[in-house]
């Protein structure tokens, strides 16, 4: 499903102790928590936003010519406390990714490098706003 409204939203609440739930405008649910259990952490959230940001806009230019024999995207950095605060380092995206031999394979491997870039660079919403200074309010209700 697209939207062309550009307004996104989630709503969080507290389901136990360090516990929480997001809930999207479509209803979509996912548990996460502060890492006392297997749930995801709000910083490994990030880097999966910015892993999947970034594996859809890759597999969107790939796919058209091949399908994938293996498609991973590894993103990966430091938590760091410092004289800033909390906050990531260096966040490293890597993809591992493979065609089948032939014509349409070699298609898909020439275009790799450019969609890897092109998401980095201009199209991947999440490492975008990560990347560029956006402002972030929390205020009570």
């Amino acid at each position: 499903m697209t939207t062309r409204d550009p307004h996104r939203s989630v709503s969080l609440v507290r389901t136990a102790n360090g516990s929480f739930r997001a809930t999207n405008a479509r209803g979509g649910t996912l548990d996460f928590g502060s890492g006392q259990d297997d749930r995801f952490t709000p910083v490994e959230l990030l880097l999966t936003a910015i892993a999947g940001c970034s594996a859809i806009d890759v597999d969107i230019f790939t796919s058209r010519r091949s399908e994938p024999t293996e498609f991973e995207v590894t993103a990966e950095g430091d938590k760091l406390r410092d004289e800033q605060g909390n906050h990531m380092g260096p966040i490293d995206v890597t993809f591992t990714v493979r065609f089948p031999e032939g014509a349409d394979g070699d298609k898909a491997r020439e275009v790799l490098p450019d969609a890897i870039r092109q998401s980095h660079e201009r199209l991947c919403t999440v490492s975008r706003t990560v990347m560029l200074p956006t402002e972030v309010t929390s205020k009570e209700a």
